[in-house]
């Protein structure tokens, strides 16, 4: 409903390959190891925070796509509520944690203002969609989910711009603390054109 189909895929494949890449390396590699060498003292001196953020966060991240699946979201709707409740949790782990290891993130002051109005963000649009769709608000939940998923895909945007600071040759310090913003700023922006496009609104 809310994307072609070739957008569609591209969401579902690169979501897909994110949430598998964190998977392996937070489960089976050491703490720190796929990460900047100045990042990986904050991660290794707060290990549960990080785990919670990334666990829950690649759990959202695999979901998230085929909640968008209109055939499958009315064919097996109690398939679609369920998988909803579990994103929705992670999206609040995710975000606890998200918020907490902000004030660690690597890069000052832009950095930590910038993963943290993610992470409130995050949060915040995860208990609107709850609490439309709670209250039978068919079209404010879309809304609502099509807000949140855009930030959770910052994952993604994440690592995108990581190759990008990288293969420009910029210096990591320099590039990384813009990432906190970049990250999720153009994802807004993305979805709430969507949102406009298809008519949809937060609030009868």
């Amino acid at each position: 409903m809310f994307m072609n189909r070739i957008f569609r895929y591209l969401v579902l494949s690169l979501s897909a390959s994110v949430a598998l890449y964190a998977l392996v390396v937070y489960s089976f590699l050491e703490l720190g190891v796929a990460v900047h060498p100045g990042m990986k003292s904050n991660f290794q001196a707060h290990p549960i925070g990080i785990y919670l953020h990334i666990f829950a966060s690649l759990v959202a991240l695999a979901i998230g796509p085929f909640q968008f699946n209109e055939k499958s979201r009315l064919n097996k709707i109690q398939v679609h509520r369920l998988l909803g409740k579990i994103y929705l949790i992670s999206v609040l782990v995710g975000g606890l944690s998200g918020l907490y290891m902000s004030q660690y993130s690597f890069g000052g002051m832009i950095s930590h203002s910038g993963f943290f109005t993610l992470a409130i963000l995050w949060l915040a649009t995860g208990y609107k969609a709850y609490h439309s769709i709670k209250n039978r608000n068919i079209q404010a939940h879309q809304y609502w989910m099509v807000i949140n998923f855009a930030l959770t895909f910052a994952a993604v945007t994440l690592r995108t711009g990581l190759g990008i600071g990288f293969a420009s040759g910029t210096p990591f310090e320099v590039f990384y603390p813009y990432l906190a913003w970049l990250c999720w700023v153009p994802n807004l922006l993305v979805a709430l054109a969507i949102a406009k496009k298809h008519k949809l609104i937060p609030l009868k």
